[in-house]
């Protein structure tokens, strides 16, 4: 065994023992690699391992520590999707989302949108503005349908991090994650083909689904292990699926990281029965643990993984910037995205390319990381604080939304206009599932308020439950 699993083991023992108890600090990362006479990478390691058990849980500036409660036991069940494949719809609801910008919304907790503010955005922001001052004409031409080279071997480095050996010639530039999603659909079916995806899913690639006319098939999807492998490969044997679209590095809705043993039984599986495996990897660089997890593309030896991103969550959406590692499927891919909007702007990709040359993008990766796990705690905390003791909320590992399962009674397409009336603005859960499943769920979002608005919308929301549903609280 290796030395951090020996480790590891030893303070588990020890947190299943009672000697460190609920809430209870953990020793430093210096202290335990003097006592045991270890590096500091094989404490760091350690806690690793027990931070994705969720026996113990970091605190930025703090430590490790003890989970105060067992996270187990207020976690969302094990989704139960239709075991058959089903036309999208919910069009016309995630439109109203799209669209529902009301000038009373004080607390937005329904988008999932980044910070865009604050001194480590602020070098993109002068590159923006001296390109568009000195090289005007590069914004009004055309560019390289596969995306400017600069940015292209900066992307190459960056994949490096997600355990990637990419060339820049490998890469295909997109306008956003959400075009390489529909691209790389595209690229791989037929119309009238199945595609399994988790359950719940986001409701961006379930309309790229139905604008393919494909069919999805949801699978049960744990809220901290990701997609049931066991459930995919019944639904492998039973249904002609052509490919298998997941988020499994700080997923969005339920914020969990796939471990990095089942990401590589997943890849063997779709080669067991080739296929093809669309791997969102929006908020990969968003895990709050460092290094950031392997992607599923890292496993990729024989090309069938196309793996998505962009920098929407990263760093903002305006920008409109995304790529595609499409591995055997490359060539299709560049004739589906020219076919499809031909180019992206140049100056905005030259503008990220010198942000991430410079080390700008890592140092804003820093920051946002921190940032993001410390909302995390705090709404967590105003969830149990003030909603019903029988509310089950995930406890993300990246990313900056999270997943509210109510009793069954409670019905959030209904709160949800109820709250909109009271300038609290939420996702219902029924947007995540092919079929309007997920009424008593909600997706919250933790990045673009502050903690006092967070914790009113919570209060908010809690209100209104007690009023239009007052057993819950009993």
């Amino acid at each position: 065994m290796s030395l951090y699993g020996e480790l590891a083991n030893r303070l588990r023992e020890h947190i299943e023992h009672g000697f460190y108890k609920r809430g209870d600090k953990l020793p430093s990362v210096r202290q335990l690699a003097t006592e045991h006479g270890v590096s500091i990478s094989t404490v760091q390691e350690a806690y690793r391992v027990l931070e994705m058990e969720r026996l113990v849980e970091a605190r930025p500036k703090s430590g490790y520590f003890v989970p105060r409660e067992s996270t187990n036991d207020r976690l969302p069940e094990t989704s139960r999707p239709p075991q058959r494949p089903l036309e999208v719809s919910q069009w016309e609801q995630v439109l109203n989302l799209l669209s529902n910008r009301p000038a009373n919304t004080r607390i937005q907790l329904q988008h999932a949108a980044p910070v865009m503010i604050g001194n480590t955005i602020k070098p993109l922001l002068k590159s923006l503005s001296e390109l568009h001052r000195s090289r005007p004409e590069w914004g009004l031409g055309y560019g390289d349908i596969r995306g400017h080279i600069d940015l292209r071997e900066q992307l190459s480095r960056l994949a490096v991090s997600s355990g990637c050996q990419l060339h820049p010639d490998d890469l295909v530039v997109t306008s956003g994650c959400q075009e390489a999603l529909s691209v790389c659909l595209r690229a791989v079916t037929e119309p009238g083909d199945i595609i399994a995806i988790e359950s719940p899913c986001f409701y961006g690639a379930m309309q790229a689904i139905k604008a393919a006319n494909l069919k999805a098939l949801e699978i049960p999807t744990h809220p901290e292990h990701g997609i049931s492998l066991e459930a995919l490969e019944l639904a492998l044997d039973q249904w002609p699926i052509k490919a298998i679209l997941v988020t499994p590095t700080a997923n969005n809705p339920l914020g969990f990281v796939m471990p990095e043993d089942k990401k590589q039984a997943l890849y063997k599986l779709a080669q067991q029965y080739d296929i093809a495996i669309i791997e969102d990897d929006i908020y990969g660089d968003l895990t709050y643990e460092f290094p950031r997890p392997r992607s599923i593309k890292a496993f990729d030896n024989d090309g069938r993984v196309l793996l998505c991103s962009s920098f929407s969550k990263t760093v903002a959406p305006g920008m409109r910037v995304g790529w595609i590692a499409a591995g055997r499927y490359r060539d299709r891919v560049t004739h589906i995205k020219y076919v499809s909007s031909s180019m992206c702007p140049t100056l905005s990709q030259l503008a990220l390319a010198k942000f991430m040359r410079q080390g700008g993008y890592d140092r804003h990766i820093r920051k946002m990381r921190t940032l993001y796990a410390d909302s995390r705690d705090h709404l967590l905390e105003a969830i149990q604080r003030h909603l019903p003791s029988s509310t089950r909320v995930t406890r993300p590992a990246g990313g900056f939304v999270l997943w509210v399962e109510f009793a069954p009674e409670i019905d959030t397409v209904a709160l949800t206009e109820k709250a909109q009336n009271k300038g609290v603005a939420i996702a219902s859960g029924a947007l995540f599932s092919a079929t309007g499943k997920y009424r008593s769920c909600c997706r919250l979002n933790y990045s673009d308020q502050t903690p006092v608005l967070r914790e009113e919308g919570i209060k908010i929301l809690a209100e209104l439950i007690r009023t239009e549903y007052p057993g819950a609280y009993s």
